[in-house]
């Protein structure tokens, strides 16, 4: 097959994953520290630093998206003080911050757990949020429909006047972010679905706690997170059972599911589970036929997240050879497309990645039950005959 710089140029340009579109900076940056300047400590999330000095703090963004060659700063500035001259950044806000933007439910939950989020002014579809506290807000007229991600409605934005838009993306240009930035909205970038580490992405809260000064509250949040996360994991390890977990579905014909070093296979490894796939390489998915997997994981013990699927009746009607698989003939299939929200979104992408410790429980339930009597999903439930 024949291919010119033009095509490859074009197909580039085109690569949506789901994301929102971000423009790419690549000037450099002052890198100048300064006396009395502290880091924060972030245990496990690789793609930010903060820095805090006694008037403002600066905000490093190194993975705003996968193999992301640009470094985003942001200084974050208390009333009535300055940030040096010397220190070239990407924004500058005031803080705390009184109204916010945000663009991903998983967002939502931080803003929530932080108690901040009556800031949130504005969503792009708000039909994807759950959270009922949020959606309460909703309801009452307090946020502000903005349309869709690719194409956030520049104008409502604009009217809202928000401090601050915290935005997520790929490699590209989006003309609609680039016209809030002009119109003087402080534009961030926040990478925590970058994060291959359970525990990173919840990290991310402490991001978010530095735009409301509330950096002693996330500390707090988080390290119960941590403590809850590692008790469960230890006591599971002490088990002697290891099943195996089969995990995704197929889309027309390829089966997707998590490659070995991604967070899903992380949670899994850590509910003490031998998933099947996990020594292969990337935090991405796999894309594989269903003949491969039904020669590796036909005899899996269990089976998690056969994708939005909540009954075997819809995965038998989906496809027949579903019904081949040892997890299927014994009912040990699991899956959280059953848990939704009011106006349909499901739960779980909004609330699991700052909640892996949740995550992790109801999988350490399923694999090992007789560990967690009464125990109630957050989750992952049995799927619907």
């Amino acid at each position: 097959m024949k291919f010119d710089l033009r095509l490859i140029l074009t197909h580039f340009c085109l690569i949506i994953v789901g994301f929102l579109i971000v423009s790419c900076k690549q000037e450099q940056k002052s890198t100048a520290e300064f006396s009395g300047g502290q880091k924060v400590e972030i245990s496990y999330a690789e793609g930010f630093e903060i820095t805090n000095y006694p008037d403002f703090s600066i905000i490093t963004v190194t993975e705003a998206f996968p193999d992301s060659a640009a470094t985003y700063r942001y200084a974050l500035v208390k009333i009535g003080k300055n940030v040096p001259d010397s220190i070239q950044t990407d924004a500058v806000v005031t803080v705390p911050v009184k109204s916010i933007v945000v663009t991903s439910t998983t967002h939502i939950p931080s803003l929530e757990m932080l108690g901040v989020e009556n800031t949130l002014k504005g969503f792009p579809n708000l039909d994807y949020i759950s959270s009922e506290k949020t959606r309460a807000l909703i309801d009452a007229g307090k946020i502000k429909e903005l349309g869709q991600n690719e194409s956030i409605n520049t104008e409502t934005t604009i009217n809202l006047d928000p401090e601050l838009v915290v935005s997520f993306g790929v490699e590209g240009e989006n003309k609609a972010l680039a016209s809030l930035q002009r119109a003087g909205i402080p534009v961030v970038y926040n990478g925590d679905w970058v994060e291959a580490s359970p525990l990173g992405k919840a990290e991310w809260i402490k991001f978010f706690a530095a735009f409301y000064d509330k950096q002693e509250m996330a500390d707090s949040i988080f390290n119960s997170i941590v403590e809850n996360y590692d008790e469960i994991k230890q006591k599971v390890a002490k088990t002697n059972e290891k099943p195996t977990v089969l995990s995704g579905a197929m889309f027309k014909d390829v089966w997707y599911m998590p490659r070995g070093n991604s967070w899903a296979a992380q949670l899994i490894a850590d509910a003490h589970g031998d998933y099947l796939y996990k020594e292969t390489s990337g935090t991405g998915s796999l894309s594989l036929s269903l003949e491969e997997v039904l020669d590796t994981a036909q005899q899996a013990d269990f089976w998690i997240a056969p994708n939005a699927f909540e009954s075997y009746s819809a995965l038998q009607n989906a496809n027949a050879v579903y019904t081949k698989f040892k997890a299927f003939q014994e009912h040990k299939i699991y899956g959280f497309g059953a848990k939704k929200g009011a106006t349909g979104g499901l739960i779980y992408y909004e609330v699991a990645p700052n909640r892996p410790d949740w995550v992790l429980h109801d999988l350490a339930n399923i694999l090992h039950p007789d560990l967690f009597p009464d125990y109630k999903p957050h989750f992952y439930t049995p799927l619907e005959p």
